[in-house]
């Protein structure tokens, strides 16, 4: 069916779309593309006229609509499998030389710790990695805009395989001058629920989900929203707030004393799965095989 789709378009519109939201601009992927930037232009309305629906938002950077984010992932889908064809038929001495594009969810825990080594350097792939909670990095699956992601569900997708990858860790911690002023006679329903703490977005429920493990719940602690794994960490270590961090980053920070751990052997264990798409995983098996190699040195036993 996609190809059936993809078939009615243009392949240079389909390439003009993809370049404009890979870079985010139609000026920088007309300089990709060796064209002018009117020329893209003509594309994109071309393409989105013979679609019949807006899909690119013109904001800067430029992004894509619903639409327009489910054509390009098909449009790159189809790319990585015509490139897998010719190899399986040894064309590949005339087939492009281009990185074939390799579109992916990953948490950002997992993209700050384990994942970068993990990925296939070889020179086959171009990435583009879209970082969201683990908890839904599946729904991209799901609306097709990814190819694969790191996720949470054990279940498969439609259309995907998934494979255990083991667990990330989590320690709750807090800096020792945090813990004498918010937690002097250590963690209890009422300091924790004036003591503040920190969240990675409104998707992250990882501390909200360790309280009411431990404390009941009801707590509702004031929250700072830190997007970022080392940032949590740094903002953890100069006092700003509590937070379950990954044991592999905090470790180093337990051992010489700038954190303490809130609760002693509360640590909480983040089962990940790797679902990728069932018609792409022959193409892209380099990638599950080193990816779930580096899982199992990285992450604890499921």
């Amino acid at each position: 069916m996609v190809l059936e789709i993809l078939l009615k378009f243009d392949p240079k519109q389909l390439t003009a779309l993809t370049e404009i939201l890979r870079l985010g601009s139609f000026e920088a992927a007309a300089d990709a593309l060796g064209v002018t930037q009117s020329a893209i232009s003509q594309r994109l309305k071309a393409l989105e006229d013979n679609f019949g629906s807006i899909l690119v938002q013109r904001s800067t950077p430029c992004r894509g609509t619903a639409a327009g984010l489910r054509l390009a992932a098909h449009a790159n889908s189809v790319t990585l499998m015509e490139a897998e064809l010719s190899r399986e038929l040894r064309q590949g001495a005339h087939a492009s030389q281009a990185l074939k594009p390799v579109v992916i969810a990953v948490n950002a825990d997992s993209l700050a710790t384990w994942v970068p080594t993990a990925l296939d350097r070889s020179g086959a792939f171009r990435y583009e990695v879209l970082v969201d909670d683990e908890s839904i990095s599946a729904e991209w699956l799901r609306r097709g805009e990814v190819m694969a992601a790191v996720t949470t569900q054990d279940s498969p997708v439609r259309g995907c395989n998934a494979y255990p990858l083991g667990c990330m860790r989590y320690i709750s911690t807090a800096s020792p001058a945090f813990m004498r002023q918010w937690m002097p006679e250590g963690p209890t329903p009422a300091t924790l629920s004036k003591a503040p703490m920190l969240r990675f977005s409104a998707n992250d429920n990882l501390q909200t989900n360790w309280l009411r493990q431990h404390f009941g719940a009801g707590l509702n602690p004031p929250v700072h929203f830190i997007p970022s794994t080392t940032g949590f960490v740094e903002a953890t270590s100069a006092g700003l707030g509590w937070a379950l961090n990954p044991a592999s980053l905090v470790e180093p920070h337990l051992a010489n004393g700038t954190l303490v751990e809130i609760l002693p052997a509360s640590h909480h264990n983040n089962p990940l799965y790797w679902q990728i798409s069932r018609i792409l995983a022959p193409a892209l098996s380099s990638l599950t095989d080193k990816l779930r190699q580096n899982a199992k040195k990285a992450l604890e036993p499921l």
